[in-house]
């Protein structure tokens, strides 16, 4: 049986955490760090804690939402809940302006998001090609095009759920 130290090893904490970082503090950082699947002992060592606490604070978060368990996997592996992320992004645009100010920069990304359309003549990012053309200088041009046009998309998405945040009090649907 091993030891339960939920304890970090405090030469390599300190450089890595800040001083008062407690364990579930690191365990969601990290949580919310890692961009796919995985394993709760992977997090552990990274939050600089026990596998065994780490897996206690995985197990909160995924109740609070804040990350998926996929529990089929041994050892059990876990992931960031983007969906999370997102109503996080959308809190605190709702927190820092009005509806008014939301709905104009709604205004803007849409008019950003039809001259997108109009210039690879489709609605969606996915279905342009970017390699079509020889010249590297192109290329680069429509990937940063194609990347900044999936951007507008996403900040439209998020817009649109901090003018719902705003106009019902802070709930995604009216009360």
């Amino acid at each position: 049986m091993t030891e339960f130290d939920p304890a970090p090893d405090t030469d390599t904490a300190q450089q890595r955490w800040q001083e008062g970082t407690d364990t579930f503090g690191r365990v969601y950082d990290v949580a919310l760090g890692v961009t796919s699947p995985t394993a709760y002992t992977e997090i552990a060592e990274l939050a600089d804690c026990s596998a065994n606490a780490a897996k206690k604070h995985l197990e909160r978060l995924a109740e609070m939402g804040i990350v998926r368990a996929g529990r089929d996997s041994r050892p059990a592996r876990y992931e960031r809940n983007e969906g999370y992320l997102e109503w996080q992004d959308a809190s605190r645009i709702a927190d820092g302006l009005t509806i008014d100010e939301i709905i104009d920069r709604v205004q803007t990304l849409e008019d950003q998001q039809a001259e997108y359309e109009e210039q690879f003549e489709t609605t969606d990012p996915s279905d342009v090609s970017v390699f079509d053309h020889d010249d590297h200088q192109t290329i680069h041009e429509r990937m940063r095009a194609v990347s900044e046009w999936q951007s507008v998309i996403r900040d439209i998405r998020l817009y649109e759920l901090a003018r719902q945040l705003s106009q019902n009090d802070g709930h995604l649907i009216p009360a």
